[in-house]
């Protein structure tokens, strides 16, 4: 719950940095965030944030890293923790409160839990030892080795802290999203989102389709819409997840082996990622759906979203909508210090639920 709906001054407030660098390789967001815990509920407070976009080499060398050799990884592994730590403190110098914690994603180079291993580079080491501040990052390996996917991570911080809406859904690289049934938290990965859109656009020649403005000009392709509609991952039941290499091989050989003009493509996409969030919400005739990522920003998209659904569509205020994941691998940090389960096998299709996380001082 938002924390200005807490009225009492007098209970300890814990202050926590949060980080992501999400599969649209956006930049690296910096969350600093304010929680209460009472003993009925959590509450929270983003009081600042930011987006350090990536400069075009580092973008290259994150998109090129799932291609070098172990040692020459492991080194890019430790140099980037170390430029996540520069950021920080560059952050840091207008915060006015004591940060206790900050809490890592990485950037994902590898996920592959069906083959039991994911990698999420940005050593929190190098943060922490930057910072001057206690890390907690490496939230997927304990539950893959669990058997599960290793995500979603977010679930618990959408249970705990925006427990007033029916769905969460983010809009990042790919969209994923989590809601209650039957007393358990369930979530899983939808489809790509910004991913194939952003790919679209930057074949055209710009960063990204704002607001959906060149997608609008398009009309749906049926054979190219049945043809994403089909894919297996769809048929799939229960816990779930995308990473970049299922995108490269699966998602992206279909958008760009076709003879369909580039506008009508983002078109379809747009119709195909609307469709597929339908289908996941739809089951409750009413509700709500709490809309964040990039993806909440393209109007385009949220009122096809709001065609299709069922529930309300609910965009957020923009530091909701910008930094909810960041802000809740903030959240995740502290619960590693509270030994709060938070990788819930519900979402993840883990052998048991877990504590998430590795912690370097």
């Amino acid at each position: 719950m938002p924390l200005s709906s807490f009225k009492n001054s007098n209970t300890n407030r814990i202050y926590a940095i949060g980080l992501m660098s999400g599969t649209s390789l956006d930049g690296l967001d910096i969350c600093l965030c304010e929680f209460v815990q009472t003993k009925e509920k959590w509450f929270f407070e983003i009081i600042e944030g930011t987006t350090i976009e990536y400069s075009h080499q580092l973008k290259r060398e994150l998109i090129d890293s799932k291609n070098l050799s172990g040692e020459k990884l492991w080194k890019f592994h430790c140099d980037y923790g170390t430029w996540i730590g520069k950021q920080i403190n560059q952050f840091m110098q207008s915060v006015k409160v004591p940060v206790s914690l900050i809490g890592s994603h990485g950037h994902t180079v590898f996920h592959n839990p069906q083959n039991g291993y994911t990698a999420q580079i940005g050593h929190g080491a190098y943060i922490a030892a930057e910072t001057r501040i206690p890390c907690v990052c490496d939230f997927r390996s304990g539950d893959i080795a669990r058997g599960g996917q290793g995500a979603p991570l977010v679930p618990i911080g959408d249970e705990l802290l925006f427990s007033e809406y029916s769905f969460c859904l983010n809009l990042g690289g790919i969209a994923n999203i989590s809601f209650n049934d039957n007393q358990q938290r369930v979530a899983y990965d939808i489809c790509p989102a910004n991913m194939p859109i952003n790919l679209i656009a930057n074949q055209m020649g710009f960063d990204m389709d704002k607001d959906g403005s060149i997608a609008k000009r398009g009309i749906i392709d049926n054979e190219l819409l049945a043809s994403l509609n089909q894919i297996d991952f769809y048929r799939q039941k229960g816990a779930k997840s995308l990473g970049r290499e299922w995108f490269e091989e699966v998602f992206e050989p279909i958008i760009v082996v076709n003879n369909v003009k580039p506008e009508n493509t983002l078109r379809t996409i747009y119709e195909h990622i609307a469709i597929q969030i339908s289908l996941s919400t739809n089951h409750k005739s009413t509700g709500t759906i709490l809309v964040t990522g990039g993806g909440a920003k393209n109007k385009f998209l949220i009122d096809l979203i709001s065609e299709k659904c069922t529930s309300k569509v609910i965009v957020p205020n923009p530091l909701i909508v910008e930094y909810k994941e960041a802000l809740i691998f903030g959240f995740l940090a502290i619960l590693y210090q509270n030994k709060t389960l938070s990788s819930l096998s519900s979402a993840t299709g883990a052998s048991v639920s877990s504590v998430g996380g590795c912690l370097y001082f």
